[in-house]
């Protein structure tokens, strides 16, 4: 009897003890600082190298704007970084979420600080964690001045009245949330003429990684970098993200710098349309079309990086239909 006696309240401490985190974490988290004090001068040059990275290199639109899933690739279908471009739980998320409106209308009330504090740490205006489907924990490792630049070009985007739902994480996500935001680590921007560091840079902005590894509750499983098999679920099936090391196989091993390029290029000229799918037809969520407009240069500098990356052998099958 004294036993169980002393089990009750080791158990009630120990439950005790977990409310009391669980106050802390929602109450006191996250804590990366205040938004800082700066005022961004938005200068020619940076809203044009803004525009080329938001648009093609770190794709802030390609969540940011409204995407016709009817053809290939989702291209940008309008809304200019309206948002509303929804991540939910028939996708496999832990809740429901929206990438918000960022055009004056939704930003219109928030200072520069605040924006670039949301993007490199991941924190809002109010102080609420964002989920990393947005990708400040690499956008916090990037040049400031490359930050100061896309958010002079998001500044300068036209006014698009979209009101975006709230996003809505599931228990315990809505506690653990708070604990993923992070300070940044900025640093700066390799020269160009340095490839291996220069594509590893772009391959952080970029996000490749994120996308083609496997994943487990949003994280990246160590060991799997650039090897395939995230899973994108969608009413029709499953389509998986493929091997981007150099794996001989199952990789792009056998791949020339000029046929990596190319494979993006191809969605460059302006007379490509995407073409419309087939009803049930899985679709790619890589934004071809976006990033087909990056610097030749740039892609090359990314091959380099990728041929530094651990091969390996993953045979990664792209699509399953249900």
């Amino acid at each position: 009897m004294k036993a169980l006696k002393v089990m009750g309240k080791v158990i009630a401490g120990l439950a005790v003890l977990l409310v009391l985190a669980m106050v802390y974490v929602k109450v006191f988290l996250p804590d990366t600082g205040p938004a800082p004090d700066m005022k961004i001068k938005r200068t020619a040059a940076r809203i044009e190298r803004g525009k080329y990275l938001a648009n093609h290199v770190t794709v802030c639109m390609d969540c940011h704007s409204s995407r016709d899933w009817t053809r290939y690739a989702g291209p940008l279908a309008g809304g200019f970084g309206g948002g509303g471009e929804a991540f939910t739980k028939d996708m496999g998320f832990p809740g429901n979420f929206y990438a918000p409106n960022i055009t004056s209308y939704g930003l219109g009330d928030w200072t520069d600080g605040e924006i670039y504090r949301a993007v490199t740490t991941g924190v809002n205006k109010s102080g609420k964690a964002l989920f990393p489907v947005m990708a400040y924990h690499r956008f916090g490792q990037l040049d400031q001045e490359d930050i100061f630049s896309v958010i002079s070009y998001i500044r300068e985007l036209p006014e698009v009245k979209n009101d975006v739902p709230e996003s809505e994480a599931d228990f315990p996500v809505n506690f653990l949330i708070n604990t993923m935001p992070q300070p940044a680590s900025l640093t700066k921007r390799p020269s160009e003429k340095d490839q291996i560091a220069y594509g590893k840079y772009l391959i952080t902005a970029t996000g490749c990684v994120d996308c083609h590894s496997k994943t487990e509750k949003g994280s990246v499983i160590a060991g799997t970098e650039f090897g395939g098999g995230m899973e994108f679920a969608s009413p029709h099936g499953v389509t998986r993200s493929p091997n981007i090391t150099m794996h001989k196989k199952t990789g792009i091993g056998n791949w020339t710098k000029e046929a990596f390029v190319a494979r993006f290029k191809a969605y460059a000229d302006s007379s490509y349309v995407s073409p419309i799918l087939a009803r049930g037809e899985l679709n790619t969520p890589m934004p071809w079309t976006m990033y087909s407009g990056m610097k030749e240069d740039d892609l090359g500098a990314i091959f380099a990086y990728l041929n530094t990356v651990k091969p390996i052998e993953n045979q990664v099958v792209r699509m399953e239909k249900r």
